[in-house]
């Protein structure tokens, strides 16, 4: 199963693009519904304060292998 191993982030520091393990690049979006349609390991969609939908890593208690903690690209 697919997991995602980089990030590319705006000017902000926000995730905008993110890399599965097999290379391919998807934008945020499309890596939400990747995570509901349970394509991709590790991680999971939840509605955040603000009302907006948010991917982020399934707790694990490793801050390593959290979103904001992958290399970039």
């Amino acid at each position: 199963m697919e997991k995602f191993v980089a990030v590319r982030k705006n000017g902000d520091g926000d995730i905008v693009e993110l890399k599965t393990s097999s290379g391919q690049i998807v934008d945020y979006k499309q890596a939400q519904q990747m995570a509901k349609n349970g394509e991709v390991e590790g991680v999971n969609v939840f509605r955040g304060r603000d009302g907006d939908e948010h991917l982020r890593s399934n707790a694990d208690g490793d801050p390593s292998n959290n979103l904001d903690n992958l290399p970039t690209f």
